[in-house]
């Protein structure tokens, strides 16, 4: 297999497990230096054996402090120096009535899923501008294509994703980094593990973290500046595509007929 330059560097937030931990084993694969990040440390510290310490460099990283976001990109640009993609994964999610979830959930789930991938936008920004032909993926979701009953919060943190790169692609452009999302549907994960949706239930659980993984492997190696979201699986594609292509009302019927 054909591999990147070695001195290519990516930075992956929630990496000890799931989709993660699968695009960090994809990318140290394919000769990438991989900076794995997560509050995981059992997690974190099996992955760094696997892959081996040449490889992957393990580092203590929730999201939410912005602390902790400084500390390890000062990490990446001492030891690398150069950061070529950021690929913000970490996420939680809560299902079922909106109603039921207590009040912190809900803001948790804004706090890991919107705050902390905010943080990394941000404070990513001046290492990635430094160095050339940089990219962000964020792990969006089909979620993001009309909100989504019983998984309301989380629906609305991924529209805030989706959102957030879509102004960003057209703003971090003069600085030559690419920012572009990921739309999967449910993935093999432990986040879908006991889930109160009748999304779940209608569209069931078709993709692997591996295919995540290679989707993101296949959007940092795209090129041009066109297209900002990528749906993953066949699925994700036709739910994206028929997306803004009818009247709300037929819209809010397919999202009601998956959802309810």
């Amino acid at each position: 297999m054909a591999h990147d330059t070695p001195s290519r560097c990516v930075l992956i937030t929630g990496a000890a497990t799931g989709i993660g931990r699968a695009t960090a084993r994809r990318f140290a694969l394919e000769g990438w230096q991989v900076v794995a990040g997560d509050i995981d440390a059992t997690g974190l510290a099996d992955l760094v054996r696997g892959l081996g310490e040449a490889r992957c460099l393990g580092l203590t990283l929730d999201v939410t402090d912005p602390a902790q976001w400084t500390a390890a990109l000062a990490t990446v640009r001492q030891r690398f120096g150069r950061l070529d993609l950021l690929v913000n994964n970490a996420g939680i999610l809560i299902s079922g009535p909106f109603a039921d979830s207590p009040l912190e959930r809900h803001h948790a789930v804004i706090d890991v899923n919107v705050k902390g991938l905010l943080n990394g936008c941000w404070l990513a920004h001046p290492l990635l501008a430094a160095t050339p032909g940089a990219q962000v993926i964020n792990l969006c979701s089909t979620a993001a294509i009309y909100g989504q009953a019983s998984l309301a919060t989380y629906s609305a943190s991924k529209f805030a994703v989706r959102g957030l790169t879509e102004a960003l692609s057209i703003e971090w452009e003069q600085d030559g980094i690419r920012v572009q999302d990921l739309m999967p549907l449910f993935v093999q994960t432990a986040m879908v593990l006991d889930m109160d949706a009748q999304s779940i239930r209608r569209l069931g659980v078709r993709l692997t973290a591996e295919d995540v993984a290679d989707q993101v492997w296949h959007t940092a190696r795209a090129r041009g500046w066109g297209r900002v979201h990528w749906p993953v699986g066949p699925l994700a594609r036709w739910l994206f595509r028929l997306s803004g292509s009818g009247p709300q009302w037929l819209e809010r019927w397919l999202a009601r007929r998956i959802a309810a």
